[in-house]
């Protein structure tokens, strides 16, 4: 059988063996065999798995990146999703943008206290109000058939 045994595949992916087993676990990579012990993989999976690392690093979850792929193991990625996720990428980048922005302000601010300052009374306001935070997580929206 030819074919690359995990250790290989977590070398040149430089995906840990450890997530290599989750993620066939989870669907995302099938092993085509074994070798002794070994889990052994078409070569296909390591741009499969640069596919799955393109996908976390824009942050879908693994079930997102799931929805990606078809039965048949050919790559389907739904444009609609792109869109959203691009646009959800947008609205952090203008949060963490504003954030920075502040964080400037504060520290180079001329005010003799941070709370005499009315940029940054400005920022409490926002905090308070929720508009600054935490993320909210968004779910996975079901693939179209």
């Amino acid at each position: 059988m030819a074919g690359i045994d995990i250790a290989e595949v977590a070398r040149l992916s430089g995906v840990p063996a450890s997530a290599l087993r989750y993620y066939e676990e989870k669907g995302l990579i099938a092993s085509i065999g074994r070798q002794g012990l070994r889990r052994v993989f078409d070569a296909g999976v390591v741009e499969r798995l640069a596919l799955i690392g393109i996908g976390r690093a824009a942050g879908f979850s693994l079930d997102e990146i799931a929805l990606m792929f078809a039965p048949n193991g050919k790559l389907d990625i739904d444009r609609h999703m792109l869109l959203a996720k691009a646009d959800d990428l947008d609205r952090t980048i203008q949060k963490l943008s504003a954030m920075r922005d502040g964080l400037r302000h504060a520290a180079r601010c001329p005010a003799p206290s941070h709370m005499e300052c009315p940029t940054f009374r400005k920022i409490l306001r926002a905090a308070g109000s929720g508009l600054v935070g935490e993320r909210k997580k968004t779910t996975p929206r079901p693939k179209k058939v």
